[in-house]
């Protein structure tokens, strides 16, 4: 089996401070997915990097991009605004770092929190369609229904602009299931993930999620190219 090439690190700066680059690059390019980290760590999680370590050899870059929370080695991830600010920079910068990719279709995505500023962010950045992995649709709140509201309304910027949007949601998420998602807003795609939690960790005897997760992303990159 040929070995992984190793991704090609950057730090960029954005006005929220300074992001970190992983730019996996695919041999032979025909889209681009950059996928942003959850609120408990950065981007070292195993939905993450296997996403940038299977989606190349399909002919799709791939870049994790650390927020800078993360690189000042805070526990605590930044405000919702201060996420937006810091990834609506570190976007184009992973564009640029991909030579050659400026007229593919770009994706974008993230988990959990990541999920929800890619949705934020969508239609700002021009993007061809949306990966979300956890969306986390239902978190542990003293007024769940806002809460609810707020993330349901996010879901929904990037569909009420027509972008595809994927989603792909563990059966045992306790911020949400496939169910929950689909019935938040039904012009999701959303992919159950059998047997997976919120860290879209197996669990028990259930399958490895690696498998459904490539699928769920090459089905957001099929949707993005085909417009």
């Amino acid at each position: 089996m040929a070995r992984t090439a190793q991704p090609v690190v950057t730090e960029v700066e954005t006005p929220a401070g300074p992001a970190r680059l992983h730019v996996h690059r695919a041999p032979s390019q025909r889209a681009v997915v950059v996928l942003g980290h959850g609120a408990g760590r950065g981007t070292d999680t195993l939905d993450l990097l296997g996403l940038a370590r299977d989606l190349p050899p399909h002919g799709v870059s791939v870049v994790l991009v650390d927020q800078p929370w993360v690189l000042a080695g805070r526990k605590v991830a930044a405000p919702p605004p201060t996420l937006d600010i810091a990834w609506l920079a570190a976007v184009p910068a992973a564009r640029r770092a991909l030579r050659g990719s400026a007229s593919l279709p770009l994706i974008v995505g993230g988990r959990s929190a990541g999920a929800r500023v890619a949705c934020r962010t969508s239609v700002q950045l021009d993007s061809a369609g949306v990966l979300l992995l956890a969306f986390p649709l239902s978190p542990p709140s003293k007024d769940p229904a806002a809460s609810l509201a707020v993330r349901r309304s996010e879901l929904a910027v990037p569909l009420d602009a027509g972008l595809p949007v994927v989603v792909a949601q563990g059966d045992r998420d306790s911020f949400g299931g496939p169910d929950a998602v689909a019935l938040a807003d039904p012009r999701a795609v959303v992919v159950p993930v059998v047997g997976a939690d919120h860290g879209l960790k197996a669990v028990k005897s259930a399958p490895e999620p690696g498998p459904v997760l490539l699928e769920a992303a090459l089905d957001a990159v099929r949707r993005a190219i085909d417009g």
